[in-house]
């Protein structure tokens, strides 16, 4: 498989995928391939930078949750995120309405939720 940046008669670019590079003059010259952005059919091959293979690190494809569960520390997180005592992040816990309104009161950005929601990538 081979990427190809694309760009149509208007000046839109874009990419696609094609097989080889004898599958894509093959669909273009029958006119199957469409600008994305106005449908053009008229497509030539946009300036591309070459991708050198180098060492890859593999990425992590463990599940990771989405959102850090911080349970009854949720208040104190909140405010070192807002302060900037702590990495800012995705957070959910657990807090009484009286924090609740304290945190907010602060400007602190909160979002009550009735039940906790399943952690799912």
């Amino acid at each position: 498989m081979i990427k190809f940046n694309l760009k149509c008669e208007r000046g839109h670019e874009f990419d696609s995928w094609f097989g080889s590079n004898e599958d894509y003059e093959k669909l273009r010259r029958r006119g199957l391939i469409s600008c994305v952005v106005c449908g053009s059919c008229e497509i030539t091959k946009a300036i591309m930078a070459p991708r050198v293979a180098g060492e890859i690190e593999a990425p992590d494809l463990r599940e990771k949750p989405l959102v850090d569960d911080v349970g009854t520390k949720f208040p104190e997180e909140a405010r070192k995120m807002h302060y900037g005592e702590a990495p800012v992040r995705p957070i959910m816990g657990e807090a009484k309405i009286e924090e609740a309104r304290a945190l907010l009161e602060e400007g602190v950005p909160v979002l009550p939720m009735g039940i906790k929601p399943k952690q799912v990538n």
